[in-house]
């Protein structure tokens, strides 16, 4: 099953986090299967938030919520269950310093394929 890790810390404590580390932590994770991809975001100084509402786009400069902890970055990761997903979680060095939200991803391709494949066989039981 896949799992999105989303790694939220105070920015303030970034220095405390060697890249380095980050590094070796996702090589390792790489190297086991386990890590499907990952990436480090630049700062919350950086980010863009977009909304429509009634048609209209809105664009605002940072994110959508004043925190203290702030999304640092991802790895999207496969795993037996949840046990196993939080055990690679609280391996990585962000957790050290911030924290992890693991999330199991809810495979929406696949559940519509699915949908289409049964009205296609069946197309007068819809």
């Amino acid at each position: 099953m896949k799992y999105l890790c989303l790694v939220y810390l105070d920015e303030q404590r970034l220095d405390e986090l060697p890249d380095e580390d980050c590094v070796v932590y996702d090589t390792a994770i790489r190297s086991s299967g386990h890590c499907l991809a990952s990436e480090a975001l630049q700062s919350v100084h950086t980010a863009t938030t977009v909304r429509v509402r009634s048609g209209k786009v809105s664009v605002t400069d940072g994110p959508f919520a004043e925190t203290k902890e702030q999304l640092a970055g991802f790895y999207m990761i496969e795993a037996k269950n949840i046990d196993e997903a939080i055990h690679i979680a609280a391996g990585s060095p962000p957790a050290r310093v911030g924290s992890i939200e693991v999330r199991p991803i809810r495979p929406i391709r696949e559940i519509v394929a699915s949908g289409d494949a049964l009205r296609n066989a069946n197309p007068e039981d819809c």
